[in-house]
Parts: C-alpha cells; structure tokens; sequence
C-alpha cells in the first residue's frame, strides 16, 4: 500500500497545473548528480513540454542512461546561470536545501519534492514542500505519475525511476516493503528484463588512472575504533563512492573516505544495516559537522558525506569525534 496521502498528492498536482501554462519550470537536481536526482527531475519532466530537467552534474551512471535512452537534459552554469526568459516557476528534486543545489535559485514560486528526514529550506508563501519518508525520491515521482500522469510511464521512464530506486537503496540493502512494491509496480507491463537491468548499472569501465586511485586508497586503509563502532577509512582524490563499496567488504560498522583537493575537503560515508539499526545516522552526524566546520553537510542514516573549506584532518577528526559520542543500542 501506498505511503503517500492522496490529498498530498492532489496539492502537488495543483500546484504544478497552476504554473505549468504560465512559461517554463524548471525541475531542478541536487548538484551530486546522482541516479535518485537526475531520474527524478527527467521522469517528472516527462508530464508536460513546459517542464525541463537540468542541473549542475551526472554522475557517471546518469549520463550513460541519459545518453543511451536520448533522454533530455540540460546542463546549467553555477555562475550566471542562464533561466528561461518566461521561468514560471522551480520544482527542486532530491535536496534538503537550496545549496544543495549548488545554485542560486531565481525568485519564483518553489516546489521542493525529498525524501531526506531533515531540511533547511526557507519557503515563501505559495511555495509547496512535499517531503515524504522513503528510500529514495523516485518512488514519491514514481507514485505521483502512477496517480496522475500514467501515460508519462513509458519505458524509458520506468528505467529511469527504477535506476534511481536500486541506486539510492544501495541495489536494495536499505530497501523497506515499500520499496519493493514500487518496484513490482515501476516492472509491471514492461519488458525491461531485471537482471539485465543491475548489470547495466553495475557496469563500470574504469580507466587505469582511476585503478591506480583505488590501489593506492586501499594501499592508505586505516582501522580506528570510534567509541563503540570500528570504522574503516581512508583518503581518495576520486572515485569516492567505489572506494568506499569495496571498503564495506572488511565490515566494520563504518567506512569513510576522504578527499582533499583545490582546498576543499569532502567526507563520504557509509554505514552497515546492522550499525545503522543499532544507532548510527551518518546523515545527523554529518550535519553536526556541518555546524561545527561550516560547509554542507548530510544525507541517509547508511550514507552521507560533507564538503567544506577546511584541512582534511580537522574533518575526519571531528567526525570521528561526532561517532565517537553516538551510543549503540
């Protein structure tokens, strides 16, 4: 059965139906580019030609999808971004705050559709927040055109919700019951064979340059206890999120990667299931990193990470510090 309150899917039908004629809206990614993110803005995009998909960055899963399935969108500027003459309004997917986005966002009316547990968006009145507890933000996408919009379900479209499903619930280790039901849904009259599907996503030729990062970050691993936890962690300049799903394989309760490069630091976390029952939350602990060293800082209980201008081992130390105080259950 659905999460989703049919009277708040009805709002956010609203609100889009009472600027989509009145020019152009922009359904803006979060600047990580990821698969959840940029299938989100493209399959929501699907619903009306006034509706145009863009962001800052894929990653590299995105762009493949997008380019093999010649699906549309638009690559913008963080410095003097160039908006549509006739912008009605913004529709921001997956982000827990406007600088998440890594723009700035024009004074137009704003929908924010996330599936994050915390956020820092400040709203003005006739803007809508639509934040839902769910794995990822392409099932709240997938459910909303489920509702409204099924003839946008084409296949291309399903692949791209159901991409960002498998990505964001890390092929399905921080899946719930909903996720699978949206997935039996999203698969349903379909001829998308699944198991071909994950190798797609799961393909990823790396060049040697990027072999020899991952060497030598593994070459650097560290085991340090943090209070209660054991925590594996290591530095990268590249290629953060691989190093840190070959590092789970050691199975400590935490993995964090760290990359210092142009002077900014950025920490990438990932916590086991069982950690993550038991009492971590990478995504508050990352915050509290935030509020201690500035920059941004946040995402999943099992998958988070920070970016600031900031030395690389005040960073990790207070984030060790943070986990260090985080109890288990």
């Amino acid at each position: 059965m659905s999460r989703q309150n049919n009277a708040d899917l009805l709002a956010l039908e609203s609100w889009i139906q009472s600027h989509v004629n009145n020019g152009a809206i922009a359904v803006v990614c979060g600047k990580n580019g990821d698969m959840d993110t940029i299938g989100s803005s493209i399959s929501l995009a699907s619903i009306h030609p006034n509706l145009m998909a863009c962001g800052l960055h894929m990653n590299r899963l995105s762009k493949r999808l997008v380019g093999d399935l010649s699906a549309p969108f638009r690559i913008l500027s963080d410095k003097n971004t160039s908006w549509p003459s006739s912008l009605a309004a913004i529709i921001v997917v997956d982000a827990a705050a406007e600088n998440q986005t890594g723009l700035e966002l024009p004074n137009v009316p704003k929908c924010v559709i996330d599936h994050h547990s915390t956020n820092d968006w400040k709203l003005a009145e006739g803007d809508l927040m639509y934040q839902l507890d769910a794995r990822s933000t392409t099932q709240i996408i997938f459910e909303f055109l489920e509702t409204f919009h099924t003839n946008a379900l084409t296949e291309p479209v399903r692949k791209f919700l159901l991409a960002g499903v498998i990505t964001d619930t890390g092929r399905f280790k921080y899946a719930d019951e909903h996720v699978f039901a949206v997935t039996q849904r999203i698969l349903h009259h379909t001829t998308i064979d699944f198991q071909e599907f994950i190798e797609y996503i799961e393909q990823d030729d790396l060049t040697p340059s990027e072999q020899g990062v991952l060497l030598r970050g593994m070459q650097r691993v560290k085991i340090e206890q943090a209070g209660p936890w054991s925590l594996a962690m290591t530095r990268a300049s590249t290629q953060e999120s691989k190093m840190a799903n070959i590092l789970r394989g050691l199975q400590t309760d935490v993995v964090l990667i760290t990359r210092h490069r142009n002077g900014e630091t950025r920490l990438t976390g990932r916590a086991q299931r069982e950690a993550v029952l038991e009492g971590v939350k990478l995504g508050s602990i990352m915050e509290n990193v935030a509020q201690r060293l500035g920059g941004e800082g946040g995402g999943h209980d099992g998958a988070a990470g920070w970016s600031g201008e900031y030395d690389a081992i005040a960073a990790e130390t207070a984030f060790l510090d943070i986990l260090a105080r985080t109890n288990r259950s």
